[in-house]
């Protein structure tokens, strides 16, 4: 569960992942007061937490309002696809079946920069980067873009991906090759978080004829 959430609400948010769909009437078998639940859950819904879908008629006066978890309220649930990801591609690279692993994350560049291109494509610049950011941050990359004398720079300050890239890099190799297309500019490297930086850090010069700045690397690897 998400830090600053109460005992309550954490109650409700696990009475409704087992409910499905519920409402407060059937919500009042957690014995908390109905108007407590009433107002925990206009704070959950507030929060993105908690969705309202409809209302329901269970028998005679007012309809009941009916809630489900939002997509970030199960998030809040423990998630495993990474790990088993991870799995997959440990099983692959054991078999020798390298070329597969390049090859699935090489048609899903080609799939998003199909789909992401028109979002883009009539930006230039820091706007451009800035939409670039807006995508990754979108996919939980937590990312931003900026221009300093010059100079282009993307920052990612989280990767959703730490436990696949601890066993392959194809998924890095991939998403910067998405994401210099969708620049359309090359990037080059000036920090990488899995070589222990806090930060994956690009940049591209769009000065006439420049180049990266000094300690910039090639981001082919």
């Amino acid at each position: 569960m998400a830090p600053g959430l109460g005992e309550a609400q954490r109650l409700l948010l696990g009475e409704i992942k087992r409910q499905g769909e519920t409402t407060i009437a059937e919500l009042a078998v957690t014995e908390l007061a109905r108007e407590t639940i009433r107002d925990h859950l206009k704070a959950l819904v507030a929060h993105r937490l908690v969705e309202r879908t409809g209302v329901r008629r269970a028998g005679p006066g007012r309809p009941e309002v009916v809630y489900r978890l939002s997509a970030a309220g199960s998030r809040l649930f423990p998630q495993r696809h990474g790990q088993l990801l991870r799995e997959l591609v440990e099983f692959l690279d054991a078999g020798g079946q390298h070329e597969v692993i390049e090859e699935f994350f090489e048609a899903r560049t080609r799939r998003k920069r199909e789909a992401l291109s028109p979002r883009v494509r009539h930006l230039e610049g820091v706007e451009r980067g800035q939409e670039v950011a807006a995508i990754l941050s979108e996919d939980g990359f937590l990312a931003e873009a900026w221009r300093e004398m010059g100079v282009e720079h993307l920052r990612i300050c989280h990767c959703p991906w730490r436990e696949l890239v601890a066993v392959s890099r194809a998924p890095c190799r991939a998403e910067i090759r998405l994401v210099s297309d969708l620049l359309g500019q090359p990037l080059a490297r000036e920090a990488f978080i899995p070589d222990g930086d806090l930060t994956c850090t690009y940049c591209v010069r769009t000065a006439a004829g420049g180049g990266p700045p000094p300690g910039a690397s090639s981001t082919s690897t």
